[in-house]
């Protein structure tokens, strides 16, 4: 259990997450701050990693999986763009801590984990905090969700080699798509806009990720 004295040490660290890793660089949309501020990061990571849960790099969350860094949370959610209309699928549900943000801000999140142990933490941990706008899946996230189902906004947290033609079909006219693109060790984050049925990609900044593994995506091997 955490105790009082653990809580304001959290609360803290959370203060100068906000103001020197996020709105101390680039992060802007005063919403994402604030839900950021608002979310207990520790209960995403291992206990043995609870000590490290604000500093501003990504944290190994078992299985090969990580959770990624603050900053980059925050830049993934402002480019989305995001209103209480909007229906977002996420590939990768990872820790779950990415799918608070997003069911902070949107109207519906669907998120697709391939590890059913990952999948199961994160649906406990959102649980505990009452997030109850989350639709979770597990299975393939590059083939899309597994029922027809057009979506305002796509955000991939995993690398892909490009971005998988299922998603561009399920994402809606005008949408936008968010995803670490390139090979196995270094990607851009680029965000991809739907104009007439085909993307058009702005570059965002160099990143690192976990390969997405999938038909649409990397192979395991």
């Amino acid at each position: 259990m955490v105790s009082f004295d653990e809580k304001d040490r959290f609360a803290i660290e959370r203060d100068v997450m906000i103001r020197l890793h996020l709105a101390g660089r680039d992060i802007t949309d005063r919403a994402v701050l604030e839900v950021m501020r608002e979310l207990p990061r520790e209960y995403f990571v291992p206990p043995n990693y609870e000590a490290e849960a604000y500093a501003d790099r990504p944290l190994p969350v078992g299985l090969g999986q990580t959770i990624s860094q603050p900053y980059i949370v925050a830049l993934m959610t402002q480019c989305l763009n995001l209103n209480r209309r909007c229906d977002v699928l996420e590939l990768g549900t990872g820790s779950g801590y990415q799918t608070a943000v997003l069911a902070k801000l949107a109207n519906q999140v669907y998120t697709i984990e391939r590890h059913n142990q990952l999948s199961e933490s994160a649906q406990a941990v959102l649980a505990r905090l009452g997030i109850d706008n989350v639709q979770y899946y597990i299975g393939d996230g590059s083939c899309g969700w597994c029922e027809p189902k057009q979506f305002d906004r796509i955000l991939i947290t995993a690398a892909v080699p490009d971005i998988p033609e299922p998603l561009v079909e399920q994402l809606c006219q005008d949408g936008l798509i968010v995803a670490p693109v390139g090979g196995e060790f270094t990607q851009d984050l680029v965000v991809c806009r739907k104009v007439k049925g085909r993307l058009q990609s702005k570059f965002i900044c160099g990143c690192r990720f976990v390969k997405l593994i999938g038909k649409y995506a990397f192979d395991e091997t």
